[in-house]
């Protein structure tokens, strides 16, 4: 009620004749309507209708702005039917109302069509809107402004409802291509981004009409010259709406396009920028289709790139382009200016059709680079600003897209567009040292960016970038002629008051410094005159407080370097500087930079004389050891271990005990990292020779129990082993523990306790590895009397104590390893013993230490090993992984073999390779690899020769051993081995389905590990390649297992390893893959696979995204049914917790693609996907992991 008197009254006013009246009533109905509370019941609802749109005619234009307004929320509050009324007079309004109504109606229509959120609604509105727009667009004696008012307002529904309009999609189609040839260009141009609207939803057929029509208009050699260009930028506009479902309809288009492109007039500019522009949008987005006509569009493209009918380039010719760019442009402006010449917009868009070209084909990069990279670099001397740096940005994209296709280097900075300085930077990144017979030349460049009172910060930033860049990326020599020119101005750029240009020059000045002086002799460059002016230019920005984090930061780093590298001329400054560096330690923002600082003057050379802060230092440092902050504490670790070598006679005993104390807390296998720092700190203070014995005392009794928990750790590897295996040899060289205590607690903490159970098969080998060091620390005779304590305990063969065997067989492993142990009678045969243990792992410990034994003495070992392998068959399999230990040491080692040896062992191994056993197959594959690496002349044509063996097994063998044998550091088996790939990886189309796995396998670690050796191959391998991860029915067989059946796809393995191959692929060989021509079958049927596949496909997707985004847009669609299908999966009720699991990780898998998809530009052109996305975030569960991975 009480709403009904607050509307009546302002309802009143709203008919007053005092405008100011009426603009505050219809604001107070604003506020009213606006109110979640408000309702109206049905006579209101027509009171209020009919007012509005009473009011829309208002005189005064606030008050009918206002008005507008108010429809937005009135939509929401009244019924359907009366919503459909408004519509109906709005449109009456449109067509037959005044002229100076037709605009606000128009406005209050579009307003309606964005409110509409339901679909009963929205039918509504198109049935009584739909036939009234397509009237006022066709209707006879319709007026150009009512044709355009209409045009925008379907533009807009078609956008938000068109898929629900399928009905009437062929009438409107008819309508709009009729005025296509409307005599109006405001009318064509609406008419355009109508039909662009109307395509994303509409049917294969009618897309074809609507294409076929445009392609006969632009067939019709009378068409007017404006018509044509409307019609190639509707087939422009109809590529960019439609994405990938234009690929059909390029055989049509494309020829017309380029014989327009080519024979339009001299002064139809228009025609050949639409022509161009049409062209990079197929290029972004039928790259599969598109691929035939690659060739001419690059052609017609580097054409246009030149072209410049109005202007003759009679400037001197330069051979220098880079440095003279700028004057260039200058001659270049004054010589011609037209303001009626837009021949560069032809320019413009053939650089970036010719930038679509790059980014979507990384196969043609080689002939990129012989055919368009001299053409675009010739263009650097582009006179049109916008121009260039479309230029520049279409030759950083062949940079970028060298980066992605040579392995490793995908990290390339980002890109600040300031022309030159940005492409100069690329290639550095790119090619490091490219730049070295250019220097002299590019100094005035950089000289005039830094030096130039109109040079804007952002250049000067792009030119320190650039010179820290090259600084750091080429040989000191290069620079010493220039450094007297380069040394003032970045200098002077140290002054600037910008914080990013201060920073920028401060990162350059550390560059500087390592370049004028690169070791202590200083390459016969006199560097004495520029130390003081570098000391006193940073210097100031050290003192100075008030300043930016990053300045302060990149002051002490820099002060760090020039003490480490001039402190031998500086003995007078270091007194007021080294204090100010101590005190930045103690300010919790600097001081982790000062920590570092630091280590950098620690480990000088030049044996800098810190006596004066250094027992400052030390106490500072130790007590960062006890701070939260984990970045602090490692390079607390590294500058103290730092200034141990090089000060400890300075530092006293007591410092040690304290500095002992604190890192005793530090080891744990909770981080590794920090663990191995610390010891290794640990072994520097003790083997210091002035270590009072309290050091070796506090070292026993702080870090000696921390480390024997380390070691039992399953999580212990890598370098923090290392370091403690030091440890322990440390302890036993500075003489402050026995080793037979030692070797005591080592041995006890093997042993199961009952708290923990048994200790972890990782712990027992790194127990070990510590024994062997120990022993070998201690001296040949505590080593012997080990060795024969721990043959005791083999002799013992009582089976209760098997984890004392274990760990035993285990050390005298990794004792022979290091030492020859022949001297002990018959401890080859004490070992083999324990191949007939009941315990698996026993087995497997003896194979270790019978392999391991006989590294450390091969002449006596070897031939017993092979000896037993020939007349042991139970013990085959064990003695293979025996003589596996012997191999993979010597290939790792280098060594050599004798040849008798070598001839033995490949008889052996060959006579295995058809064992019925997978696991001796494999051990016998990874025996052949590693000799290969030792004996590559002999063993490549020896597995060459058993590719055409009749036994499929054999061919497996040979081709895994192949894989085996190609790792990552250089080998002399690279070269014999690479006229040789071809007869390996061919065996992928084999008829045995292990032989073909095997060539898959081999050729992933081929891409992996050696891409250059199989580059040459890929165009042959590829389609088999992809052939291999089809599935096979053939494959695929029921097993009966009585109550039920069981179905077992023999293939999946195969379609595993063929996917994972692919995505090795993506990152090492991106240039030989063509994306579109995977991504549809072969990843689109991986999605939709068994849960082992889909992973894999998952990944290359994300890649894909990434690397090749216009590739995957082309065909975005047909890739959402797969996602979507696997993100709604639900597992049955009676699922067990493992198939949960896995589908949730699949479920989060799939949506890690799907993020990576939603990260490409343009996506939004997918309706599919659109719906996708609204499908993720209606689900509360859904959304919150898509919400956490793309967080991650």
């Amino acid at each position: 009620m009480a709403t009904n008197l607050v509307m009546t009254s302002i309802l009143e006013k709203m008919t007053g004749k005092d405008k100011d009246y009426r603009y505050m009533a219809t604001s107070d109905l604003l506020n009213e309507l606006n109110k979640p509370s408000f309702k109206a019941d049905a006579d209101l609802e027509i009171k209020l209708s009919n007012i509005i749109i009473q009011q829309l005619d208002d005189a005064a234009g606030d008050v009918s702005g206002l008005a507008v307004k108010c429809l937005a929320p009135l939509v929401k509050k009244v019924s359907e039917a009366q919503v459909v009324e408004i519509a109906n007079k709005l449109c009456d309004k449109l067509l037959n109302g005044k002229d100076q109504h037709r605009d606000i109606a128009s406005i209050a229509l579009k307003t309606i069509v964005a409110e509409v959120s339901t679909q009963s609604l929205a039918q509504s509105i198109l049935i009584a809107v739909t036939p009234q727009l397509i009237k006022g667009i066709t209707g006879p004696g319709k007026s150009t402004e009512i044709k355009c008012e209409c045009l925008d307002i379907l533009c807009d529904v078609l956008h938000k409802f068109g898929n629900l309009m399928a009905a009437d999609h062929g009438l409107l189609l008819s309508a709009l291509l009729s005025q296509l040839n409307s005599n109006q260009a405001s009318v064509r141009k609406k008419t355009v981004s109508c039909i662009a609207s109307l395509a994303s939803s509409l049917s294969e057929d009618l897309l074809a009409k609507a294409t076929d029509e445009v392609v006969r208009n632009l067939r019709n050699k009378g068409t007017k010259s404006e018509l044509t260009r409307t019609n190639i930028q509707m087939i422009g506009a109809l590529s960019r709406a439609v994405g990938y479902r234009f690929g059909p309809h390029l055989v049509d288009t494309v020829p017309v396009l380029i014989n327009y492109c080519t024979s339009a007039s001299e002064n139809d500019e228009e025609l050949r920028e639409y022509s161009l522009q049409a062209l990079e949008s197929f290029l972004l987005r039928c790259p599969r289709d598109i691929s035939s006509y690659c060739d001419e569009i690059l052609r017609l493209s580097l054409e246009y790139l030149s072209y410049d009918p109005n202007f003759t380039d009679n400037m001197e010719e330069d051979t220098d382009d880079e440095s003279h760019e700028e004057e260039e442009d200058d001659e270049s402006a004054n010589e011609y200016t037209d303001d009626e010449d837009v021949s560069w917009k032809v320019r413009r868009a053939a650089a970036k059709c010719l930038a679509a070209l790059i980014v979507s084909r990384p196969e043609l990069l080689s002939k990129l680079y012989e055919e368009a990279c001299p053409k675009l670099i010739d263009r650097f001397k582009e006179r049109e600003e916008n121009v260039k740096m479309d230029v520049f940005n279409t030759f950083i994209e062949l940079l970028r897209q060298t980066g992605n296709v040579t392995k490793g280097q995908n990290d390339m900075n980002e890109l600040r567009q300031v022309g030159a300085f940005s492409v100069l930077k690329e290639l550095v990144v790119v090619l490091p040292d490219c730049l070295a017979e250019h220097i002299g030349s590019l100094i005035p460049g950089i000289e005039k960016a830094l030096s130039d009172k109109s040079s804007t910060s952002n250049l000067k930033i792009e030119a320190l970038i650039f010179t820290r860049l090259v600084l750091a990326s080429h040989s000191p020599p290069v620079f010493h002629p220039h450094i007297k020119a380069l040394s003032g101005p970045v200098l002077s750029a140290v002054g600037e008051r910008y914080y990013k240009v201060t920073a920028e020059a401060l990162k350059v000045c550390g560059e500087l410094v390592r370049v004028v002086r690169p070791d202590i002799e200083g390459f016969g460059f006199d560097f004495k005159a520029y130390v003081h002016p570098i000391y006193n230019a940073i210097m100031s920005r050290l003192t100075n407080q008030d300043q930016d984090q990053e300045v302060k930061e990149c002051a002490i780093s820099c002060m760090g370097l020039v003490v480490a590298t001039f402190g031998d001329n500086l003995s007078a400054e270091l007194p007021a500087c080294l204090p100010v560096l101590v005190d930045r330690m103690g300010n919790e923002i600097t001081r982790l930079t000062a920590v570092k600082a630091f280590a950098v003057i620690a480990a000088s050379p030049l044996q800098i004389d810190l006596s004066c802060v250094l027992e400052h230092v030390i106490a500072e440092l130790t007590a960062f050891l006890r701070k939260a902050n984990r970045a602090l504490r490692q390079a607390t670790l590294g500058t103290l271990n730092s200034l141990i070598v090089a000060y400890g006679d300075k530092i006293g005993p007591s410092a040690y005990e304290i500095i002992i104390v604190e890192l005793s807390s530090l080891i744990s296998d909770s981080d590794l990292h920090m663990t191995a720092l610390a010891l290794e700190l640990c072994c520097t203070l003790m083997a210091d020779r002035r270590s009072s014995p309290s050091v070796g005392l506090a070292v026993r009794n702080k870090v000696l129990p921390q480390a024997l928990t380390l070691i039992k750790s399953s999580l212990l590897q890598g370098q923090a082993l290392s370091a403690l295996q030091s440890f322990f040899a440390a302890l036993v060289y500075s003489a402050n523990t026995s080793f037979d205590v030692l070797l005591e607690s080592l041995l006890s903490s093997a042993k199961p306790s009952p708290q923990s159970g048994g200790v972890a098969k990782q712990a027992l080998y790194s127990i070990a590895q510590c024994v062997a060091v120990l022993c070998l620390a201690a001296g040949d005779q505590k080593c012997s009397s080990t060795v024969e304590m721990l043959t005791e305990i083999l002799k013992d063969d009582s089976s209760s104590n098997s984890a004392k065997q274990h760990l035993a067989l285990l050390c005298l492993g990794e004792i022979g390893r290091r030492k020859d142990l022949s001297s002990h009678a018959h401890i080859e045969n004490i070992v083999i013993e324990s191949f007939q243990s009941p315990f698996e792992e026993i087995k497997s410990a003896a194979s270790y230490a019978l392999g391991n034994i006989a590294v450390g003495n091969l002449s006596k070992y070897l031939p017993f090993i092979l000896d037993q392998i020939d007349n042991q068959q139970k013990k085959q399999y064990l003695l293979l992984h025996s003589l596996k230990e012997v191999i993979v040491r010597q290939s790792v080692d280098k060594a050599e073999f004798q040849d008798s040896s070598v001839e033995k062992i490949l008889k052996l191994l060959f006579n295995h390779c058809e064992s019925d056993e997978e696991g001796v197959r494999n051990v016998v594959a990874e025996c052949l690899g590693k000799i290969a690496l030792i004996e590559p002349s002999k063993l490549v044509p020896a597995l060459k020769v058993r590719t055409t063996s009749p036994t499929a097994f054999t061919r497996a063998t040979v081709v895994i051993a192949v894989k085996y044998s190609i790792v990552e550091r250089p080998e002399k088996i690279d070269e014999i081995i690479y006229p040789e790939i071809s007869s390996f990886l061919m065996l992928i189309k084999d008829h045995d389905r292990h032989v073909r796995r095997a060539a898959v396998l081999a050729l992933s670690t081929f891409a992996h590990n050696k891409p250059n050796l199989i580059k040459g191959l890929l165009p042959e391998l590829l389609p088999l390649l992809y052939d291999q991860t089809i599935v096979k029915q053939e494959l695929i067989r029921t097993v009966d297992l009585g109550p039920f059946k069981h179905i077992v796809d023999d293939g999946l393995e195969l379609r595993k390893a063929a996917f994972e191959c692919v995505d090795t692929l993506l990152d090492s060989c991106l240039d030989q893959v063509n994306p579109s021509s995977f991504i549809v079958p072969y990843l689109k049927s991986g999605l939709d696979d068994h849960y082992d596949v889909k992973m894999p496909c998952h990944l290359i997707l994300s890649k894909l995204a990434d690397k090749c985004p216009s590739a995957v847009l082309a065909v975005l669609d047909s890739l959402v049914d797969p996602l979507q299908k696997t993100i709604n999966f639900k597992p049955k009720q009676d699922a067990v917790k493992q198939e949960v699991d896995r589908n949730e990780d699949m479920i989060r898998s799939a949506l890690r693609a799907i993020a990576s998809l939603n990260r490409i530009s343009g996506g939004d052109c997918s309706l599919k996907f659109k719906n996708l996305m609204t499908e993720i975030s209606k689900s509360p569960t859904l959304w919150d992991k898509y919400y956490s991975i793309k967080n991650e």
